[in-house]
C-alpha cells in the first residue's frame, strides 16, 4: 500500500497544524504542510513538503490542491486546521474583522473541501478533518467572532458528513479545548481596546482569556497532535472527538440547561468583575 497523502492547512511553527504534520510524517505519511508564507513553517524534524497557500484565496487553494493531485495522484486526508482567534467585545469589532474571522476559520473549510472532495469521490475514499473548538459548542464572552465562526464549522462538518457519506468520503470534527499553542500568544502582544470602549474596565478579563491559552494545565500541542493523528489514522476514525484542557468541563456543560451554562460563564468573565463577587472563576481557572 502506498503511503497516505495528507494535506494540512495552517502549519506555522508552534501551532497545532505544525505538530500534526510532524506526527503524520512520523507515521510514514506523505505530508503537505501549508501556510501563507513558507518561512513560517521552518523547523520540521521529519520530511514534510511545504507549500505557500492562503486559505482565503480561491486561486491559491485550487492551484495547491491540483499540484498535489498531479504529484501524488490522490489526497487521502485533509486537515482543515487554519484559523485565527479574534478576542474582543462583539460591540467593538468592525464588520471587516467579522468577515476576516469567517473567511479564515469557516469559509476556508468549504473552499478546501470543494477543491479536494471531487477527487475523493472518484476513488470513493477519503477523510476530511475539520478543527473546530469547544467554544463552537459553548460560547464564551469576549470571544464572540471566534465562537460564531467555530459554531459554523460544526454545522458545516455535520452537513458535509451527511452529504459525503453516499460517496464513501468521511468527515470528522475535532473540538480542541485548551491547547498550549501560539494562537493566543500572538494576539496577546497586540491586544488593545479603544479609549472610548464601554468595555475598557474589563480589559483585564479579556487579557486573562488570551493568557488562558498558555496555562499550566493545558494540553501540550505535541500531545494533542499525537492523540488526533492516532484517531485519524485508525481503521474507523470517529466522527467527533474532543480533547485538551477543560474539554471534560465543557462537554459536561452541554448536558446542563443552556441558561445555567451562560450564567456560569457570564459570572466568571463579566458579572463577577462588575459586582466584586468571587468564586465562579475557581471553576474554570487553574
Amino acid at each position: 500500500m502506498s503511503p497516505k497523502v495528507i494535506l494540512v492547512t495552517g502549519c506555522s511553527n508552534g501551532g497545532i497544524g505544525f505538530y500534526l504534520c510532524e506526527r503524520f510524517a512520523e507515521q510514514g505519511c506523505t505530508v503537505y504542510a501549508t501556510s501563507r508564507r513558507l518561512e513560517t513553517m521552518d523547523g520540521f524534524k521529519h520530511p514534510v513538503e511545504k507549500r505557500a497557500m492562503d486559505v482565503t484565496s480561491d486561486d491559491d487553494v485550487k492551484l495547491v490542491v491540483q499540484s498535489i493531485l498531479e504529484e501524488q495522484g490522490k489526497i487521502d486526508i485533509v486537515v482543515n486546521n487554519a484559523g485565527a482567534i479574534s478576542v474582543g467585545p462583539l460591540l467593538d469589532v468592525s464588520l471587516d474583522q467579522a468577515r476576516k474571522a469567517f473567511e479564515t476559520n469557516t469559509y476556508s473549510i468549504l473552499r478546501v473541501a470543494q477543491a479536494v472532495v471531487p477527487s475523493m469521490v472518484e476513488r470513493k475514499l477519503g477523510l476530511i478533518v475539520n478543527i473546530g473548538s469547544l467554544v463552537g459548542n459553548i460560547p464564551t464572552p469576549w470571544n464572540g467572532l471566534y465562537c460564531a465562526a467555530k459554531a459554523a464549522v460544526r454545522a458545516f462538518t455535520d452537513v458535509l458528513a451527511m452529504e459525503c457519506k453516499p460517496f464513501g468520503v468521511k468527515v470528522m470534527l475535532v473540538a480542541p479545548g485548551q491547547v498550549r499553542s501560539n494562537i493566543t500568544a500572538n494576539q496577546a502582544a497586540t491586544l488593545e481596546l479603544s479609549s472610548t470602549s464601554i468595555y475598557e474596565p474589563y480589559f483585564d478579563r479579556i487579557y486573562d482569556l488570551l493568557r488562558g491559552g498558555q496555562a499550566k494545565g493545558n494540553m501540550p500541542t505535541d500531545e494533542f497532535a499525537r492523540c488526533v493523528v492516532a484517531k485519524v489514522l485508525s481503521p474507523n476514525p470517529p466522527s467527533y472527538m474532543s480533547l485538551g484542557g477543560k474539554s471534560g468541563l465543557f462537554e459536561f456543560f452541554c448536558w446542563l440547561p443552556r441558561w445555567l451554562v451562560l450564567w456560569i460563564l457570564g459570572s466568571w468573565m463579566v458579572w463577577e468583575k462588575q459586582h466584586g463577587v468571587t468564586g465562579t472563576a475557581d471553576l474554570l481557572d487553574d
